[in-house]
């Protein structure tokens, strides 16, 4: 696809502020172009008189209007204008109705012939446009300014943004020929969500492929995931692979101050799509139109949003069969949308757009850093492994800032450590080598990072050691990198072993510096909550065994708790259990490896940072292989020969139990 071409923009362009000078010209021009003369009308006998002492210097003689004009001396304008201050260079008129203009001569010649007038006499055979001018062109602008005032409200001016237009669809339409150029070959990993995606795509492309079957196109579709995971991004994807009209919203943009803006707008949208059907629309933010109704009752008021929700619902189910008009919504809260969007018929498919795993990550990397310079340095797999947890949008950021960063120090190219230090920036926050801190804090940290890392070496599931340091970052004083397990499920013996190896900073605080401090607490937090999520969520605990309190349909009234003080009053005390045996272990640990750590500590209060290579010199290879390693393996292996395989043996049919007990 190509760009349309860009329409120059016009020299000079109408503006609102032309018509605001045009005006206040005018009106400086009624007030103080003629701000120098002094006039006042006078009766043709009095004007006879004036002219006859001799107080006048020149006569104008208006033959349309039957007027004449004379201007005074200076002596005869001091007693026309009593209590007036009358400048130097000012002007003093007087103006008279004349019987007519050849009485006028005539005197004019009897004053010339006498001696009493000897000025100048001027004959203008002026119209009496410039008098209607000045006194209905004031009305004419305001009404012309009313006029189009009037029109840029409702609309016929301004694109459809007028007043009268607030109930019209805001709708964004992209074509073939649009700007976006997002493709799925942008979109790394989602390849479940791209391939329903790309169904899509392909019935708009080739309908009759679907329809000779019998078989319908679902209505809607649901993209459903955390943030920043690559929902929007599916969306820009189809906008640029399908040849068919793409309308793109915001379900904010149906909320409005105005009472049935909303189901007005909802309406104009979909009026619009059955016009340029076969076509998509997308709804970003779903949720801000779609909340279940009858959550937050309004005193009995007319809720606005519940009226657009009821006006979508309607729009959604009244399409044809096959109309070719298919929507696509996202949002990250479906739990709270209403049951009556989600049933088929409107949303047919919810597509769950989850966080990227380890290959797909690999595959993102290497989508964004198409447009940057690395060097050789670079590991794609190494980055991958530490950014666990990480969606689209922050695999992203750190691209940009690995980037920003190797610009601030002059690289030619973007290299490993500048990614690293990416990487430590989002998670850890900007180090702060400013601040104070004593050396007794300083050996204290050090020794609660060396507990950490001690612990976690030797347990076969903690999870394997990059960096600490203890360089503060953000609001922390110490910290530690580590590459988390991409596991689906997670056993029993992995959650004790990362609640025993978080314990080992305070157990080595009291095991080597015979007290405890506060720098703890984040870990007693997170070990809490674990220990807390075994008991009563997973049923790992020996007392209360294969009992969960977790509520997964999310209707958490808070009436009461669902057990009894009594089994309250047992989960404290296994959760103590847990969290106790745990602290124990971690310090035995480090009473059988005491030399190790204290070589640990030393090296970091001297360097302020040690790397999985520093603790392999100390304490040897690490026992276990780390998972994410053997998974990497495995999709870097070459492939086997299936050929060579034996056919696997059919398994026995399962034996079919009666009606009754099924």
């Amino acid at each position: 696809m190509q760009s349309p071409q860009k329409q120059k923009k016009p020299l000079f362009g109408f503006s609102m502020y032309w018509m605001y000078a045009l005006v206040f010209i005018f009106l400086f021009g009624m007030l103080y172009l003629d701000d120098t003369a002094h006039t006042k009308e006078v009766s043709f006998s009095e004007f006879e008189k004036i002219v006859e002492h001799g107080g006048v210097k020149e006569i104008t003689v208006f033959s349309a209007k039957h007027e004449a004009e004379a201007l005074l001396s200076d002596s005869i304008a001091k007693k026309q204008f009593p209590g007036e201050e009358l400048s130097k260079g000012s002007v003093a008129k007087i103006f008279a109705n004349i019987p007519s203009a050849d009485i006028l001569q005539s005197k004019i010649e009897a004053w010339q012939a006498s001696g009493k007038f000897n000025g100048a006499v001027k004959y203008e055979k002026s119209s009496d446009f410039s008098t209607y001018l000045w006194s209905f062109g004031p009305i004419v602008l305001l009404i012309a300014f009313w006029l189009w005032m009037m029109r840029r409200m409702s609309g016929k001016d301004s694109n459809g943004g007028g007043v009268f237009s607030v109930g019209k669809s805001k709708a964004k339409i992209f074509d073939k020929d649009g700007p976006i150029q997002v493709t799925f070959k942008d979109v790394a990993g989602l390849s479940e969500a791209k391939t329903e995606i790309e169904e899509i795509v392909e019935f708009l492309k080739n309908p009759q492929r679907y329809t000779n079957l019998g078989g319908k196109i679902p209505k809607g579709a649901l993209l459903v995931g955390p943030p920043g995971t690559g929902k929007t991004l599916l969306a820009k994807a189809v906008a640029g692979e399908a040849n068919v009209p793409f309308f793109s919203m915001s379900g904010s943009d149906f909320v409005e101050m105005f009472v049935g803006v909303g189901a007005s707008r909802v309406r104009d949208l979909f009026r619009q799509a059955k016009e340029k059907a076969p076509c998509i629309v997308f709804i970003d933010e779903i949720d801000a139109v779609g909340r279940a109704r009858g959550r937050n009752p309004n005193m009995g008021a007319n809720d606005e949003r519940e009226n657009t929700l009821n006006q979508l619902l309607t729009e959604m189910d009244g399409f044809g069969t096959n109309s070719g008009v298919i929507i696509l919504a996202a949002t990250n809260r479906a739990d709270i949308l209403d049951k009556a969007l989600l049933r088929a018929g409107r949303f047919d498919r919810q597509i769950y757009v989850d966080l990227p795993d380890l290959n797909d990550r690999v595959a993102i990397f290497n989508v964004h850093l198409r447009k940057i310079k690395i060097d050789d340095s670079v590991d794609v797999d190494l980055l991958a492994r530490q950014t666990p947890g990480f969606s689209g949008a922050d695999i992203a950021n750190v691209c940009n800032e690995a980037a920003l960063i190797a610009a601030r120090h002059n690289h030619p190219a973007v290299g490993r450590q500048d990614f690293i230090d990416a990487v430590d920036r989002i998670i850890g926050g900007l180090e702060k080598r400013s601040k104070i801190t004593t050396d007794e804090e300083k050996k204290s940290i050090a020794i609660h990072e060396a507990g950490h890392a001690t612990v976690s070496w030797h347990l076969r599931y903690a999870n394997p050691l990059i960096k600490v340091t203890i360089v503060p970052r953000g609001k922390a004083l110490g910290a530690a990198w580590y590459l988390p397990e991409e596991r689906q499920i997670t056993p029993t013996q992995a959650i004790l072993d990362e609640m025993c190896a978080t314990l080992g900073g305070r157990a080595a605080e009291e095991l080597f510096l015979g007290r405890i401090s506060t720098g703890a607490a984040n870990d007693l937090e997170r070990v809490t909550k674990q220990a807390y999520a075994m008991v009563v969520y997973y049923g790992m605990s020996e007392k209360l065994p294969n009992l969960s309190y977790y509520d997964s349909t999310g209707q958490d009234y808070g009436f009461s708790k669902p057990y009894s003080d009594e089994r309250a009053r047992t989960i404290d005390e296994e959760v103590s259990r847990i969290i106790n045996e745990q602290y124990e272990r971690a310090k035995q640990i480090l009473k059988e490896h005491a030399e190790g750590h204290g070589q640990l500590a030393e090296v970091l209060i001297t360097r302020e940072v040690i790397f999985t290579e520093d603790v392999e010199k100390i304490f040897g290879k690490r026992q276990w292989v780390s998972r994410t390693d053997e998974i990497l393996a495995a999709n870097t292996a070459e492939p086997t020969d299936t050929k060579a395989l034996p056919e696997a043996p059919t398994p026995p049919p399962m034996p079919q139990l009666p009606p009754e007990q099924k």
